[in-house]
């Protein structure tokens, strides 16, 4: 199925399971919602339970906020992650902190999704990756779907949990094909190993392990190595033991993320290798990762902002030349 059609199911059935479980944002009632994910469930469940609202994210997370205290299970849809930052107020001050200001007598049983990331000529002001803030914020928990089983599996836990989950999708993912395993027990919180390997350690999340998967044969016939590569999943927390296991193993580690250099998300990996594993490595970690510059309109500007295929497998290649590869 498509990975939004794996989304709209785990909706479906938790909305069919539990009367509490319901769904706001704009257009997610009757239109289905902009990238189809809430398709149908207007019409099966209702417009108290797949709500329409106005143009206006902080009152759509803060209204969340609310029902997640009076007792409902909110899954919130935030149209695209730039507009996630009319939200923060309500993302980080409230939806975060109230479960431990009040010394766990309130739950926060919500989640809040959306799509973010560079698609196809959609500009600066939709196409902007907030993994990094967000991922910064104590008492939130952040998935990464990248993978079409996992955004099943992981969007169903994160309905079912009492703490609140950002769930980040990615705008060019929503037509992706793949199976779901509904018999399978999946741990949202496991990184997930998409390919096993011994001489590098290729690290990434969302949209960037399909472009890495796309050049890994060009980086393995140049370098005549074998990469292992792991799909994080769960951004906070981190499954720091899957990425230890791994770096132990080959030595060389490579993070790719489509967000900008500067502050972003990757960093963060980098610096845990650096203060953990720095004496098991062969060569200096490699961070690839989108200029610094808002996003160009301009298609040809716009995939020269980002990775690709094409530019990770060149420095890819042109690091594993200068260690030792």
């Amino acid at each position: 199925m498509l990975y939004r059609e794996a989304l709209n199911m785990a909706l479906d059935e938790c909305m069919q399971k539990d009367e509490s479980v319901v769904i706001l944002g704009e257009d997610v009632g009757m239109y289905g919602g902009s990238y189809r994910v809430s398709e149908g469930l207007y019409a099966k469940y209702g417009e108290k339970r797949a709500i329409d609202t106005p143009i206006a994210e902080l009152s759509i997370v803060g209204n969340a906020v609310g029902m997640a205290i009076g007792g409902l299970r909110p899954i919130a849809e935030i149209m695209t992650a730039n507009f996630s930052l009319l939200a923060f107020d309500q993302i980080i001050n409230h939806m975060s902190k109230y479960r431990y200001m009040s010394a766990g007598k309130i739950t926060l049983p919500m989640v809040v999704r959306f799509p973010q990331g560079v698609s196809k000529q959609l500009a600066a002001q939709h196409s902007e990756s907030y993994e990094q803030m967000l991922s910064a914020v104590p008492g939130l928990y952040v998935f990464a779907a990248g993978d079409v089983n996992y955004a099943y599996h992981a969007l169903k836990e994160a309905i079912l949990m009492d703490d609140p989950v950002i769930f980040i999708e990615h705008e060019l993912l929503y037509n992706k094909e793949g199976e779901v395993d509904k018999d399978m027990k999946l741990d949202p919180f496991k990184a997930r190993v998409v390919k096993d390997g011994k001489d590098i350690t290729i690290i990434s999340y969302l949209k960037m392990v399909d472009d890495v998967m796309n050049s890994i044969e060009d980086i393995e016939d140049e370098l005549s190595a074998s990469c292992e590569v792991i799909d994080l999943c769960s951004l906070n927390p981190i499954d720091f033991e899957t990425l230890s296991k791994s770096i132990q193993k080959t030595k060389r580690v490579v993070v790719i993320e489509e967000d900008h250099k500067m502050g972003g998300y990757g960093a963060q990996i980098v610096s845990f290798v650096a203060e953990k594993l720095f004496f098991s490595l062969d060569a200096s970690p490699l961070r690839i990762a989108g200029e610094d510059v808002p996003i160009p309109y301009n298609r040809t500007l716009e995939l020269a902002s980002i990775p690709t295929p094409e530019s990770i497998a060149k420095k890819v290649i042109e690091w594993g030349r200068k260690n030792g590869l």
